[in-house]
C-alpha cells in the first residue's frame, strides 16, 4: 500500500461525464483521493454525502476532492444525480490505479471472499506526494481526521 511521503503514481482517469482528470493536471493544489468500493451502497452513499456536506470547507482550503471506484460513468452519473453530489467521481474499471496503490485487495464479506476496494483515503500535497493516508476508513470518523490532517 502506497504510504505517507511516497510519491503518487501518474493516472489519468475520466469522470463521469467522461472527461480526462490527470494527477499532472491536479499540480498545484492540495487533492483529496478517496477510494471506495460501490456507488448506492449505504456506507458509500454515508461517504459521498458526508464529502458533499463538507465541500465548502475543502474548497475554502483549495483541496480539491475526487471519490474513484470500479463503477462506470453511468453508474457515477446515477449516484451523483440521485444524491445530488458536488464533486467529480473517477472510473477505475479496470482497477489499475487501484492495484498499483495498493487498495484493490481480497476482501471478506458475508462470509464470501473476493476481490474489490478496500475504503481508503488520500491527502495529496500540492506536488502529487502522499501527504496521508487514511486506511481501513471507519466513515463517521473521516471528517474529523481529515480537518486535523488539513489544518496540520
Amino acid at each position: 500500500m502506497l504510504q505517507k511521503g511516497m510519491q503518487f503514481p501518474d493516472f489519468t482517469l475520466q469522470n463521469q461525464n467522461g472527461e480526462a482528470v490527470s494527477k499532472a493536471a491536479l499540480k498545484g493544489q492540495k487533492v483529496i483521493l478517496y477510494f471506495y468500493p460501490r456507488d448506492n451502497t449505504p456506507t458509500c452513499t454515508t461517504e459521498a454525502c458526508d464529502f458533499r456536506d463538507n465541500l465548502a470547507y475543502f474548497n475554502d482550503l483549495n483541496v480539491a476532492v475526487y471519490g474513484v471506484s470500479g463503477d462506470s460513468q453511468r453508474k457515477h452519473q446515477n449516484f451523483i444525480n440521485k444524491h445530488q453530489l458536488n464533486f467529480d467521481l473517477l472510473v477505475d474499471e479496470d482497477y489499475q490505479l487501484s492495484e498499483a496503490i495498493g487498495v484493490y485487495q481480497l476482501k471478506k464479506s458475508f462470509g464470501k471472499t473476493s476481490m474489490g476496494i478496500v475504503r481508503t483515503t488520500f491527502v495529496l500535497d500540492e506536488e502529487g506526494n502522499v501527504l496521508d493516508v487514511i486506511e481501513k476508513v471507519k466513515v463517521k470518523d473521516q471528517m474529523a481526521q481529515l480537518k486535523e490532517i488539513l489544518e496540520g
